[in-house]
């Protein structure tokens, strides 16, 4: 087994953490006695050759004819995890660009295919499987690999390792002639639709869609049968899929091109087994996070597991609820009745079914939240999040709480029987944190938090709580007017808080000029300008001397800077000529489906600028007609986000005098 392991130069050789000199310890390791410290080593060893992918590292190609000697051994005890360290390697080495691919991988590849072909006839299944996936998964011509990969189908009895080799039969025979091996295979497959075993039939859609993509949609009644059936537990078994219902709904969805209610509706269907209706809402909630036409067909079938058995199945339904918001709005009773519901979740954080139908009640602006968030500002055990947190948009739905300010912030409409409870908590809070995050929700309420300006004032006077204060009364704006003198006090000691204090002071009614001074400074620093420019803009005329400063900064290479410079320069000068190319540009992508979140305060600063702003709105008029959703958050934030995108197009067209 280790004939030639020392004879290599691992030292000189290298993997994701530098020199490979230790791998051979590794892989000694992984023959030892011991199955916890041979799973440890080939662990370490997948970290270190493969890591995260994006090259095929000299140590992998050295490592690799040792690493097949080990998984054909019988007495190793991590030889599916060998295995699988292969499979990952001969996948990558296939996608990978030339440059980051070693010389010697090839030739070691082809060297060690017919000892992998071998162990297509391995005593246990479970090897059997392991190395199907691999041939399955590698870039060899298919003509080399069919032969072995047929002789194993026909001998085959273990069902799990039938479905392994269905799929890697597909997958070789992308990379075969037509004719010959190849097309006895695409008969063979065609043959398995009408197999008498549901998860085989399904193995057969999977293998024959990357060459007939239009047979998933075909095939709906045959997929929806194999998911919904109690073998699909067979696939557990399996080396490339290894995962049970809900992981084989979202690999099989994937089949389905654009929006496919109909797959979805279909899984939403009732179904005795808990796992199966959490499964179908997962997906259900991968189909709306990513399409809006759904809504509409999918809607009822959610309102309908809102009083499932299972409490995971009701805080997804509630959940996705809450990110439908102002368009579940209709069943908002049937929400309600779920503030009651303490079942809480099996996940760390045991959020429970009660505090997403809080939520979901919040995004509808329905008042009948309020009661239970007063508890929760007062202090309450909370199953929401404990800070705001981004997650990055995929074609998984992401189930989560927000944070309990990021709720707040949806309910100006409620701020005069919610404001007590706030400065009540202002009060006592001795947690910085919730402090500001308390203020933070004032500043967005705006205006409408006037009655809490008494309080802010007193927090003004703590040397601790002053900036939360300030951030606040900003966004309340002339309303906490009687905090001017305290903030121009707070100027010369104010240090690195400078800008706020005295852009607070301008905001409640004092002179531009502090204001003008600290922003200007702000706006000229590298790094981040952007806050600063866009309290610059707010300035109005009063910013007219930097305008110079503001032209040349929407030429910057930062599109944030860009989109902020130029609002600030159109605000100061009214140059609306220079500012909405700018503005223009950074929305350009939009009309094609593309979003970032810095196209959202361009849209807010263009609906400013009135009909100076019509080419913009001419480039995206049909926007809001889109079926995709536009977004880069998964979860709740993606739904904001494109409901806040929509709405700001919306006013654009409006503000410039067209329609959508």
């Amino acid at each position: 087994m280790w004939v030639g392991l020392d004879a290599v130069d691992w030292a000189g050789l290298k993997h994701n953490y530098g020199s490979a000199e230790d791998v051979p310890g590794l892989l000694r390791r992984c023959a030892g006695p011991d199955p916890d410290d041979a799973d440890d080593a080939s662990s370490e060893l997948l970290n270190l050759l493969f890591h995260q992918g994006g090259w095929i590292c000299s140590g992998a190609s050295a490592a690799l004819p040792f690493v097949l000697r080990l998984a054909a051994t019988p007495q190793v005890l991590s030889r599916c995890a060998l295995l699988e360290l292969v499979a990952v390697l001969a996948a990558e080495a296939g996608r990978v660009e030339a440059r980051f691919l070693d010389p010697d991988w090839a030739p070691a590849w082809e060297r060690a295919l017919p000892e992998l072909l071998g162990l297509l006839g391995d005593p246990k299944p479970e090897i059997r499987r392991a190395a199907a996936d691999v041939l399955g998964a590698c870039n060899s011509p298919g003509e080399l690999l069919l032969p072995g990969l047929l002789r194993c189908w026909e001998a085959e009895g273990d069902l799990a390792t039938r479905l392994e080799l269905v799929l890697s039969l597909g997958q070789a025979t992308l990379r075969a002639p037509a004719g010959g091996h190849g097309a006895e295979v695409v008969g063979l497959l065609h043959g398995l639709l009408g197999d008498r075993q549901a998860q085989i039939r399904l193995a057969a859609v999977h293998a024959l869609a990357p060459t007939d993509p239009g047979l998933p949609a075909r095939r709906l009644d045959l997929m929806l049968e194999a998911i919904r059936d109690p073998s699909i537990e067979l696939w557990r078994h399996t080396s490339s899929i290894q995962t049970g219902v809900l992981g084989v709904h979202h690999w099989t969805a994937g089949l389905l091109a654009g929006p496919a209610p109909d797959f979805t509706l279909g899984l939403l269907a009732d179904h005795h087994d808990d796992e199966q209706r959490i499964a179908a809402l997962a997906q259900a909630g991968r189909l709306l996070s990513q399409w809006s036409s759904p809504t509409t067909a999918l809607l009822p079938r959610l309102v309908a597991h809102l009083d499932d058995p299972a409490p995971e199945a009701r805080f997804r339904a509630t959940e996705l609820m809450a990110c439908l918001g102002p368009g579940a709005t209709a069943h908002a009773d049937e929400v309600a009745t779920l503030l009651s519901d303490t079942a809480a979740r099996t996940t760390r954080t045991r959020e429970t079914v009660s505090e997403a139908a809080l939520w979901a009640l919040a995004r509808m602006n329905d008042p009948r939240c309020l009661p239970g968030l007063i508890e929760l500002i007062a202090g309450a055990r909370s199953g929401f999040a404990s800070a705001s947190a981004h997650y990055p948009a995929t074609d998984l739905h992401h189930v989560s709480l927000p944070a309990l300010d990021e709720v707040l912030s949806y309910l100006p409409d409620h701020a005069e029987q919610l404001i007590p409870s706030i400065c009540g908590r202002l009060q006592t809070a001795a947690d910085d944190r919730v402090l500001n995050r308390l203020c933070e929700v004032l500043a967005v309420w705006g205006p409408a938090a006037k009655a809490a300006v008494p309080q802010l004032i007193d927090l003004l006077e703590d040397d601790r709580t002053w900036t939360a204060a300030a951030k606040a009364l900003a966004g309340i704006g002339r309303a906490g007017n009687g905090a001017r003198d305290l903030l121009l006090s707070r100027m010369p000691a104010a240090g690195p808080h400078m800008e706020l204090a005295a852009w607070a002071y301008w905001r409640v009614g004092g002179e531009p000029e502090p204001a003008l001074e600290a922003l200007g400074r702000s706006a000229a620093e590298r790094g981040r300008p952007h806050p600063a420019l866009r309290k610059l803009a707010d300035l109005g005329p009063h910013a007219a001397p930097y305008a110079d400063r503001l032209r040349a900064m929407t030429a910057d290479t930062d599109p944030w800077t860009r989109v902020e410079a130029a609002h600030a320069l159109w605000a100061a000068t009214g140059d609306a000529e220079a500012a909405v190319p700018v503005l223009t540009t950074a929305v350009r992508d939009l009309a094609q489906g593309s979003y970032l979140p810095v196209m959202l305060p361009a849209l807010n600063h263009l609906a400013r600028l009135g009909q100076a702003a019509r080419p913009a709105a001419h480039l995206l008029r049909n926007v809001a007609t889109r079926d995709q959703r536009l977004r880069t958050n998964s979860g709740w934030r993606g739904f904001a986000q494109d409901e806040d995108i929509r709405t700001a197009v919306g006013e654009l067209l409006s503000a410039s005098g067209l329609s959508a």
